[in-house]
């Protein structure tokens, strides 16, 4: 069995590794030397070195977005774990019709960004409208409104993942802890929290990665208005590359700094919570 693997494994990862270069390597090669050139075109870019670089940190958007987009991440990282978790432990005690409060939950993950954004936008602004206000009155309201939004997408994915790892704590443990007269707050934080790490691990990765690409909902929210104060870094590349005439190189090199961010960031996510694993 494993000659015949080794021997028709190039013949099934080809078309992958053909599809994977096309898709994903090509384009992400020229799009780095692109970031270091000035075009409109790709047929006519003009290598000019390190200046479009140089250009991001002077851009007063791009800095605030990237503190916008930071102090969003944290938030909504934090408050969508919490909830789904907190809503995870609640489903997992036996209560009667779980599995129709599981489906509830998790369908919003099903909504596409856009029209998310958009549902989002005629509720909050029919809730403003009664202090005459709108989302896009300050960076204030579209911060919040996006977090709401954020977390009501977003929840019941978590939710679900954080239901299997509760369900996989022996009940042995608990029993034990249990008997020795440990308390429900001991237990959770003693037992349960440390047995559903691999949990924590990827539902924090997937809200810190999700959170600082988003892109759709910020676009159909509150489109960066007012000002572009409430314009996070996805819209921001993509304001500066179709939006800002000559900027293109400029744009490229901001989306090329971006994906370095989201990987270091990622990284150290994962490196710290699966730590933590490795210690229980």
């Amino acid at each position: 069995m494993e000659k015949s693997i080794k021997k028709y494994f190039p013949i099934f990862a080809l078309p992958t590794l053909i599809a994977f270069t096309i898709g994903f390597i090509i384009p992400f090669v020229l799009g780095v030397y692109l970031s270091f050139c000035n075009f409109t075109t790709i047929n006519d870019a003009k290598f000019i070195g390190i200046d479009n670089y140089t250009k991001i940190f002077t851009d007063e958007t791009f800095v605030h977005a990237l503190w916008y987009t930071a102090l969003f991440t944290v938030v909504s990282v934090i408050t969508i774990n919490v909830i789904a978790f907190a809503i995870a432990m609640l489903l997992t005690k036996g209560i009667k019709g779980t599995n129709i409060f599981r489906t509830v939950f998790f369908m919003p993950n099903l909504i596409g960004g856009i029209v998310l954004g958009y549902i989002w936008q005629l509720i909050l602004n029919g809730v403003l409208l009664y202090f005459e206000r709108t989302l896009t009155f300050s960076a204030t309201y579209g911060f919040w409104g996006l977090i709401v939004l954020m977390n009501w997408q977003q929840i019941g994915y978590m939710m679900i993942i954080y239901i299997a790892g509760i369900q996989n704590v022996p009940g042995e443990l608990i029993e034990a802890a249990k008997i020795d007269g440990a308390t429900s707050g001991q237990i959770l934080r003693k037992v349960t929290i440390p047995m559903v790490m691999p949990s924590i691990t990827i539902c924090s990765f997937l809200t810190l990665t999700n959170s600082f690409k988003l892109f759709d909902q910020n676009l159909a929210l509150t489109a960066g208005a007012p000002s572009n104060k409430s314009q996070m870094l996805a819209l921001n590349i993509y304001d500066t590359f179709y939006g800002r005439v000559g900027w293109e190189g400029v744009g490229q090199a901001k989306a090329v700094v971006f994906f370095i961010m989201v990987a270091i960031i990622a990284v150290i996510q994962l490196g710290a919570t699966r730590q933590k694993e490795v210690q229980q």
